[in-house]
């Protein structure tokens, strides 16, 4: 509640820096709501206008909040080696439909150091010919790396596309033991 008793959504952002680049996480109430790849001041500043307008409140800097504390250790154990899962609360809001039901799937049926095709996942959803709609649910996913669409591949052994940049998803892969360490 606001001075003005009127019940506002409340958002908070924290930039944390990993072995990929600064990743911007953004909160709610309700959990971890974003996270948004190389989140230098520009990317992040057209990440935080896009979430106020989708939201519908401006987005706070508060790496102190409970949540986003949370959040920052466990990406940081998480690219230390450490951590093998997220356990935080997710919020959804920025995700609907065969999407969400695709995001929800990968979130929990896909393990730390395992790989799933486009086409293997669109089968478990009962959609064994959605391959494609799978990619456009991976490439439009809010949470990447907590929800860890860099899992998903071609099912010709291809790594597919991402939204982080084919870099970004060679380094995850790597450092889950999938992939061999990128050279240079």
């Amino acid at each position: 509640m606001d001075s003005h008793g009127q019940c506002e959504q409340r958002v908070v952002w924290a930039v944390v820096g990993t072995g990929i680049g600064p990743l911007l996480l953004a909160a709610t109430g309700d959990g971890l709501v974003n996270v948004v790849f190389h989140a230098t001041d520009t990317v992040r500043d057209r990440a935080l206008e896009r979430l106020a307008s989708r939201l519908g409140t401006r987005p706070v800097e508060a790496p102190g909040s409970p949540l986003l504390a949370e959040a920052i250790r466990q990406v940081e154990a998480y690219f230390a080696g450490e951590r093998h899962g997220f356990d935080l609360p997710l919020d959804w809001s920025l995700t609907a439909g065969f999407n969400r039901q695709v995001l929800r799937e990968l979130e929990s049926g896909v393990p730390y150091g395992s790989v799933v095709g486009y086409g293997e996942l669109a089968g478990r959803l009962g959609r064994p010919g959605a391959a494609q709609a799978v990619g456009l649910a991976m490439g439009a996913n809010p949470l990447p790396v907590v929800v860890p669409c860099h899992r998903v591949v071609e099912n010709d052994g291809g790594i597919g596309g991402f939204g982080g940049g084919v870099d970004t998803k060679r380094k995850l892969l790597a450092l889950e033991g999938v992939l061999p360490e990128p050279l240079f």
